[in-house]
Parts: C-alpha cells; sequence; structure tokens
C-alpha cells in the first residue's frame, strides 16, 4: 500500500487500572489498519489486570504479541519476518512466551502452532477476553489456540490503554466485522459479523478522553456508516416492538450529533466509509458541527462499473459520483481520500483508464492504492483467476500513483494564501524548531513553534506546499482552543 503523504502523524465502562507493581512486561505490535491498532490498546487494558505493564523493549518482554493483517500478502510477510526476529530473542530468553492476535490468527488457526514453532498462543480478534486463560494454558503446557468468532463482542466494556500515545488523539472503536462480501476481501472471515457498540459506552469514553486532555477522536469501523444501535425503552410506552425499535435507535449520524454535542471542543473524525451505505444524514451533521472534521475516507476501489459488480461493491460509478456531488455541494473544502485496487481479476485497459477518468472527476486530496494481492479464502480467489500479469499491475499502479501525485500537489496548491485551522500533535521530522499537525482536511502543516505547544488548536496561514505538506505561520489560536471560549458545536 502506498499513501501519498510526506509526514505523519463510568457508567457502562469497566475501566481496568494496572495493578501496583505489575512484574511482568509485555511487548505488543500492530500492522495494518486502524482498528488492529485500536484493539492492542484493548488488549493491554486487559492484561494490565494480570499483572502486565507494556514496555517498548522486546528484550525485556515475558509476552510478545503481534497484531496482525490479512489484507495483502505482503502484510502477512511481514508478520512471519517479525516472527523471526522474536524466535532469535527467544533463544537467549527461553520464558518469553509469544502470540498472534488478530486477523492472520483467525485465518491461520492452529497451524501458527505448528508452523511456527515460536508461536505459544493464537488469539482471533473477538476472544482477547479469553487471554488470561490462554495465557494459564501456555504456562501449563497446553496449546492455546481461541479464534471463535462472536456476533456480540464490542470490547464496549474496556477501557483502552492508550498505546504511545501523544496525549492528543486517540481511537474510539464503534463497531466489528463486516457484512459487505466484497469478493477481495478476507474482513467477513477474520472479523465476523457486523455489530454496534451501545451509544452510551462510546461517548462515555469520548467524554474520559476529554477529561484525559485529548483534543481528537477518530470513531473507528469496518464500516462506520452502518452503525445501528437498537437501544433500551420500556416496552409498555411502545405499542410493538418495531415502533419501539424505531424510536430508540441511534444510527451513524445520530452517533455524530452525540459525540459532537458532548465534547464542542473536541475535533471529531471517523473511518471508514462505505459509500452504499453513507447517507445524506451524515454529510448534513458534518456540515452543521465545527467540530466535526470536513473530511472523509471514501473507498472507490475502481472506476469501472464492471469491475465494481465483480468486486461486489454495492455502489456504481455513477453513485459515487452522486455522492462526492453532494459532498462537495454541503461541504465544498471537505477533503476526501481513497482506496483504490489495480489489476483485480480480468481488468483490462479500458477498465484502468476509467479509474484514471474517475480520480481526474474528484481529484482526491491524497489515497491508498495497491496492486490485487489473491487472499485465500475469498469469493475472488475461489471464482476467479488472478489473471492480471505483474508487470502490468506494477505499470498501472504506477500511473496511479503518479496521478494521485499530480492531484495531491493541486488540493495542497488551493490552500495557499488561506488560514487554516491545525491541531499540533508532535515536532515536525524535518526540524526541531517547526511542529506539525493536521488541518480538518487531513492534510499535514508545519510552522514555526513560536509559543505554542502540542495540543493546541492554531490559525495557520499557509505560504508554500509540497505534494502533501502545508507551510505557513500561526497567526493565533482557533475556535477550538479554551483560550477563545467559544463553544463550537452548530456551524
Amino acid at each position: 500500500m502506498e499513501k501519498i503523504l510526506d509526514e505523519k502523524q463510568q457508567g457502562n465502562t469497566l475501566v481496568i487500572e494496572p495493578r501496583k507493581g505489575n512484574s511482568r512486561k509485555l511487548f505488543i505490535e500492530s500492522y495494518g489498519c486502524a482498528m488492529n491498532f485500536s484493539d492492542s490498546e484493548i488488549v493491554a487494558s486487559i492484561l494490565s489486570k494480570e499483572g502486565f505493564d507494556t514496555t517498548q523493549h522486546l528484550e525485556e518482554a515475558d509476552l510478545v504479541l503481534v497484531n496482525t493483517c490479512s489484507i495483502r500478502e505482503k502484510a502477512e510477510q511481514t508478520v512471519r519476518k517479525r516472527l523471526e526476529k522474536y524466535n532469535a530473542v527467544k533463544r537467549i530468553n527461553p520464558k518469553m512466551k509469544v502470540g498472534v492476535l488478530g486477523c492472520m490468527a483467525e485465518r491461520l488457526k492452529s497451524k501458527f502452532l505448528e508452523e511456527e514453532k515460536i508461536v505459544d498462543l493464537v488469539v482471533g480478534p473477538d476472544a482477547y477476553k479469553d487471554l488470561p486463560n490462554l495465557i494459564n494454558d501456555v504456562e501449563e503446557g497446553r496449546d492455546a489456540v481461541n479464534v471463535l468468532l462472536s456476533k456480540d463482542e464490542t470490547y464496549g466494556d474496556i477501557s483502552p490503554v492508550r498505546l504511545q500515545s501523544n496525549g492528543v488523539s486517540a481511537f474510539v472503536s464503534i463497531t466489528r466485522g463486516c457484512d459487505n462480501m466484497c469478493t477481495f476481501c478476507v474482513v467477513p472471515f477474520t472479523r465476523g459479523r457486523e455489530r454496534s457498540r451501545d451509544p452510551q459506552s462510546i461517548v462515555e469514553e469520548v467524554n474520559d478522553l476529554a477529561e484525559k486532555g485529548f483534543k481528537e477522536i477518530t470513531l473507528l469501523g469496518q464500516n462506520v456508516d452502518s452503525y445501528l444501535w437498537y437501544g433500551g425503552g420500556l416496552k409498555k410506552d411502545f405499542k410493538n416492538a418495531s415502533e419501539m425499535q424505531k424510536a430508540t435507535s441511534v444510527n451513524f449520524a445520530a452517533l455524530l450529533k452525540l459525540c459532537a454535542e458532548a465534547q464542542p471542543k473536541m475535533r471529531i473524525r471517523f473511518s471508514t466509509s462505505n459509500p452504499q451505505d453513507m447517507t445524506m444524514d451524515v454529510i448534513e451533521t458534518m456540515a452543521n458541527y465545527r467540530n466535526i472534521c470536513d473530511y472523509i475516507h471514501l473507498p472507490v476501489q475502481s472506476g469501472s462499473d464492471r469491475i465494481l459488480k465483480k468486486m461486489n461493491r454495492l455502489h456504481t460509478r455513477k453513485e459515487y459520483f452522486e455522492m462526492i456531488d453532494n459532498i462537495k455541494k454541503l461541504i465544498p473544502d471537505c477533503g476526501i481520500s481513497h482506496d483504490i485496487i489495480t489489476g483485480f481479476p480480468t481488468e483490462t485497459e479500458e477498465d484502468h483508464q476509467d479509474t484514471l477518468e474517475l480520480m481526474e472527476y474528484v481529484k482526491y486530496h491524497f489515497g491508498y492504492m495497491f496492486a490485487y494481492s489473491e487472499r485465500p479464502g475469498t469469493m475472488a480467489e475461489r471464482k476467479f483467476e488472478d489473471d492480471v500479469p505483474e508487470e502490468i499491475k506494477k505499470r498501472r499502479l504506477t500511473e496511479i500513483v503518479n496521478l494521485q501525485r499530480k492531484h495531491s500537489l493541486y488540493r495542497t496548491q488551493t490552500f495557499i494564501g488561506k488560514t487554516v485551522e491545525v491541531l499540533i500533535e508532535k515536532e515536525s521530522k524535518k526540524s526541531d524548531a517547526h511542529w506539525s499537525g493536521r488541518t480538518q482536511q487531513s492534510t499535514v502543516a508545519v510552522f514555526p513553534k513560536e509559543n505554542y505547544k502540542v495540543g493546541d488548536f492554531v490559525n495557520v496561514k499557509i505560504s508554500d506546499c509540497t505534494s502533501a505538506t502545508l507551510i505557513g505561520e500561526a497567526v493565533g489560536y482557533s475556535h477550538l482552543t479554551p483560550e477563545e471560549g467559544i463553544e463550537a458545536t452548530i456551524k
């Protein structure tokens, strides 16, 4: 995967506090999507109650966990190389235990114990609460595998430990699993059916993060737009169950509104959206609230209707254009990014040109682009021959990446002379005299430090840019900074 960026970045909640004097050390690494990183924070929270503190030093770890991704073959190869590294360390420290978590764990299951002799336990995405029992099994010499998928688990009762946090931005998981059976994707098989988390627990987590000083949250799900919670209410207040569900349900637009109003001085983002499920009420809610960022990650995957159909993407090229038009009408400055797969089975030059033409129409701010990688167990692997030669995949990918670079530069150049709101996240990688942060549109901006600090919302006047980074000078605090004393709800 290639991303066009120079710089990156108590109610229903069970608060698990680390035990004083925790004696065991947990080293945890995460690969793949933001959901994996969020899950690792849940795992750290669960294990803190079992006497584990996290460490960034592999050599001192009692337990090493790698949270894995199966979306591409390259991601799995990366994990196997890390396992080799763990093995080298384990020869020196034979008491160290190694576990594989996440999507790759679910996909390969007990094969890990058979093929990767270093692996002691294998845990799927819905079985993290069973980790204490599995660790006990390992210590008593038994196989430790739990990859059972759940129809109910959301981890809504776990307060995550924020790993390597900058204290500014945090992930909040709102849904798990996916019901969209895209033919190229393993997620429905590795993460199970879609289910949504209780909105009350979500808002409580957001409030808790605000109290701890966080300034921005990202609501996470494989498909956030399909979030739907059928809430409580006394049955005697309604004529029937259908009426009760309709009256008490919370969809994604309503959840966005709840979060925006609960913490009007906190910026809110969300990821990932699916074009077939994004509705106008979500776009309208974004337009109405100043603290909901003007940015949408909207994967298209292909610009060809024929390929979209083979992918089982339930949107057409025309419907995607209509959504883009609606977004730009209500949120003219909205940043939009994409996922694109090139070289999907049977893709022709005409299909490829359709993708390039779609990119020209949208002119995305940035994107995630990769060549098709056949994943075992998917419909595409079972039904379609991977018939596009690698050299053609590489050439098409290069053309897509080059076009995206052109569009990214076009988008950053439109900011020159304008003043944008930036949340300071960290020191610039290239200069210790500059801060780095993101705009509402998720574009990185750098500017001289002056007297500002990490966590400040600052207005920055842009004077220059690269294809991925804005360059400017701060001209004061933004409306979200407490110094200004201005509420940030309705636009």
